[in-house]
């Protein structure tokens, strides 16, 4: 909020369905809860409400795509319209995952009559409300890859055309003519990626047949996943060739960590040992307390996950900054450097780039306010790159 205060533009801010769905989700958060948790925030930071927009990612049976695929589409449905009743006006009809007795690789026929079926429970909950939504079949698997990456393979001009034809065309015979009208982009993967350890950086010259298919109609734009970690000049040259929505998520909680850690080796500094957070081993220790959310991910010797577990770039740390424990750590931690002054001499070690901001005089020698400025540098790119 205060990037997009900033900047004067409009805030987009999505959940994800294993974040946020009628169950609550990972996050304890149905929809509602959701909106009432941002509205919260930008009351605090007097941020306007009006110039947020609430969007729902990879919404479908993703959650449940271990069941039976229609028992997973009627809760994907349920999701859809629980999004679409609490007021969230971009949603992404994420039918793409295979569920129990699918194929290993779902026709995009399949995919496009389950996103069509996704979008008639979105309208019939909207309550009139003008919902825009984005559509695709070659989807990123959210939060990144769980394997190593060499490369990734750029959607072709044919494979996108298919989509965009064969959903049309399922939207049709749905009667949703009405809503096609209002389907703003496509997730096409335009060969970025990242996975634990190393980053696929945009390659312009390999997307340019993405690139012209825009040029055949005036309705879509491209919306790139995985855009974490990508350079500053990637991501103007994904705007430039027609990626306008760029998804950012665990590159900013991946910088929120850094952040918190480099402050712990400040308290470490600091204050007193009996006094300190120890928020790192508190982190470690409930993530191997409490393993679901990592070890199927991250795999090797022991000492390998141990560095995966604080340093993938997959950031598996986030399913836990809500955890009771770790929150705790987290406030004492804050609430240890806003007690004493922070010299900037040690910050420089720890925060380079706040340092500078601090010498400068654009940035506040305060705790909470480092953190946040951390993890602007991992927006601030993403700003540049929308003015282009």
């Amino acid at each position: 909020m205060h990037q997009a205060l900033e900047d004067g533009t409009v805030l987009l801010i999505e959940a994800t369905s294993n974040q946020v769905d009628q169950f609550g989700g990972y996050t304890g958060m149905r929809p509602g809860d959701f909106r009432e948790f941002v509205n919260a925030i930008a009351s605090r930071v007097s941020f306007p409400i009006e110039r947020i927009v609430l969007g729902g990612d990879h919404l479908g049976p993703n959650p449940w795509r271990d069941r039976p695929a229609e028992e997973a589409m009627k809760l994907a449905e349920e999701l859809l319209a629980s999004y679409a009743s609490a007021g969230f006006l971009k949603l992404h009809l994420d039918a793409s995952m295979s569920c129990g007795g699918d194929p290993e690789r779902l026709a995009d026929e399949i995919v496009a009559q389950r996103a069509a079926r996704l979008c008639r429970a979105a309208e019939a909950a909207a309550g009139g409300a003008q919902i825009v939504y984005v559509i695709g079949t070659e989807v990123p698997v959210p939060g990144g890859a769980a394997e190593a990456l060499e490369h990734v393979e750029v959607t072709s001009t044919d494979a996108a055309r298919h989509t965009l034809d064969v959903h049309q065309g399922a939207f049709s015979d749905a009667g949703l003519q009405d809503a096609w009208s209002r389907v703003i982009a496509m997730v096409v993967q335009p060969g970025v990626e990242f996975d634990h350890t190393s980053v696929i950086d945009y390659v312009p010259s390999a997307a340019t047949g993405l690139a012209r298919l825009l040029d055949e109609q005036s309705q879509i734009v491209f919306e790139a996943h995985s855009t974490d970690y990508q350079k500053g000049q990637a991501l103007a040259d994904l705007v430039r060739d027609g990626f306008a929505i760029l998804k950012v998520g665990p590159g900013l909680t991946f910088a929120l960590r850094e952040a918190l850690y480099a402050l712990a080796e400040i308290e470490g500094a600091l204050i007193a040992p009996q006094k300190r957070s120890r928020l790192p081993e508190v982190v470690e220790e409930v993530m191997l307390d409490k393993p679901a959310n990592w070890e199927r991910y991250y795999h090797g010797a022991a000492a390998h996950q141990k560095l995966l577990r604080v340093y993938s770039y997959s950031d598996r740390v986030r399913y836990y900054w809500n955890d009771e424990t770790i929150e705790e750590a987290t406030r004492r931690l804050l609430e240890n450097l806003s007690s004493t002054e922070l010299p900037e001499n040690v910050v420089s070690q720890f925060l380079p780039n706040q340092y500078l901001a601090i010498r400068e005089g654009r940035l506040a020698c305060d705790a909470r306010a480092l953190v946040i400025d951390r993890v602007r540098d991992a927006l601030r790119p993403y700003a540049a790159a929308c003015r282009t």
